[in-house]
């Protein structure tokens, strides 16, 4: 074991060292910080038009809802409770592109729901919430208190307006916080290919200019697989938290100098429901920033997903680095390699779909046999972890982990004597007999 960690010491120390290494690790978190930029500051701006009818039967808004004309939404005014099966399929609803359903007890409750036929952007959606909130308050103010507008807002509830599909009203196809999970399991799938390539391009080259035969000479081949595994995994581990303290501390520094939250801002509406296409997109563009900045800082537990994360993508990596070590090991010829990490590849792409299916179908049998198997759990747990286990179910959870630790052993064992048998062998051509051969031994 003293001898895998020297091994590893190295292979970490290499890595480190690398002028690419310390070039990602910068400008990859400033690269996701500038398209995070990009996509809140520039969205919004060539929105579609959308026609939303208000269904109304209380007459609560009176058939108004704006000062001043929008050019991105025309609002019209319905006083009779619409269905969805009436809105999809009545002619004279086709001319909308959603329903915004009112009630009596919008004061109250400060709910009210959209039905869209196709799912609007964060500023369009922001858009309605806001002009809808903007039309409450003014009626709250004169019909119930004796205050100023301004004086309202600043003791005001917040309006919660839930955007569902016309085709799927239930909203039982989308979970915001299964996204979330599956962007973690992406993180893990893009971090274990890039690593999983450099243990193969490190074997790779130590075998073809004959170093690895001095090494061999002080250790064995199972304890230098497992010390470059790990001295790899280790320089992956640091990358990572590298991108993770650039990414968290940048989407402060931009929240907090770019993106200031306008909502309660005091604000003359004939600038911001103007509909010049200006000023009031880059405003609802501003809020939609902050609902995604309120999802990284308060609406995700961290504590929570990034432990099982980090278990996840340790487990992870050993399974996928011990067999992307055994492909450098068995290797003939460079092209041998390349040509047998397709399949990985291909595993890989399939575990990070398997990741949606769970994400779109979570209760299935499939989606359950999908959390059991060693190369997709990693990223399929990320997911039902993000959308919470029901109660009595977490045994899946540790299930899942035993599953995938056994199977790191066996692969582990199996790797170790492919690497074994072929770290010393060259010119020939790698085939699954061979490779079924030198693991029997």
């Amino acid at each position: 074991m003293y001898n895998s960690w020297l091994i590893a010491a190295r292979e970490w120390k290499e890595r480190v060292s690398n002028r690419s290494f310390i070039i990602l690790s910068v400008l990859g978190p400033l690269l996701v910080l500038g398209l995070i930029y990009l996509l809140f500051s520039l969205g919004g701006k060539t929105q579609k038009h959308w026609n939303v009818l208000i269904i109304d039967p209380a007459k609560i808004m009176d058939n108004k809802i704006l000062s001043k004309e929008d050019n991105s939404i025309s609002y019209s005014f319905g006083d009779a409770y619409l269905e969805t099966e009436d809105f999809i399929k009545g002619k004279q609803f086709q001319q909308f592109d959603a329903f915004l359903e009112v009630n009596e007890k919008i004061f109250t409750n400060k709910t009210a729901f959209v039905f869209y036929r196709e799912k609007p952007s964060n500023q369009m959606q922001t858009r309605i919430q806001y002009h809808t909130e903007r039309r409450l308050e003014e009626l709250l103010v004169n019909k119930f208190t004796k205050f100023s507008i301004e004086e309202f807002r600043k003791i005001k509830q917040p309006l919660t307006i839930g955007f569902r599909n016309v085709y799927d009203p239930l909203n039982t196809s989308t979970d915001i916080k299964g996204w979330v999970g599956l962007f973690y399991g992406a993180i893990i799938f893009v971090f274990i290919f890039l690593f999983g390539m450099t243990i193969l391009r490190s074997i790779s080259k130590e075998k073809s200019n004959r170093i690895v035969e001095v090494l061999l000479g002080t250790v064995s081949p199972k304890q230098l697989m497992f010390g470059k595994i790990m001295g790899i995994g280790l320089a992956a581990f640091l990358q990572f938290l590298l991108w993770v303290l650039v990414i968290g501390v940048g989407l402060f520094y931009l929240r907090e100098n770019f993106f200031l939250d306008q909502l309660d801002s005091i604000k003359s509406e004939a600038n911001i429901l103007s509909g010049t296409g200006g000023e009031d997109n880059q405003f609802f563009s501003n809020i939609a920033y902050n609902q995604f900045v309120e999802l990284v800082y308060e609406r995700v537990n961290f504590t929570f997903m990034t432990g099982y994360f980090l278990l996840f993508f340790v487990l992870g990596y050993f399974f996928y680095g011990s067999l992307f070590a055994s492909i450098g090991s068995a290797a003939g010829s460079e092209s041998d390699g390349q040509q047998f990490v397709l399949p990985l590849l291909f595993l890989l792409i399939f575990s990070l779909y398997s990741g949606y299916y769970v994400l779109e179908n979570p209760d299935t049998s499939l989606a359950q046999l999908f959390e059991y198997l060693p190369f997709t759990s990693p990223i399929v747990v990320m997911v039902k972890l993000s959308q919470g286990y029901a109660e009595g179910e977490m045994h899946h959870l540790y299930l899942s982990i035993l599953s995938l630790i056994v199977s790191i052993l066996i692969v582990l064992n199996l790797a170790g004597r492919i690497y074994s048998n072929g770290i010393l062998q060259f010119g020939h051509r790698v085939k699954f007999s061979l490779l079924l051969k030198w693991m029997k031994k």
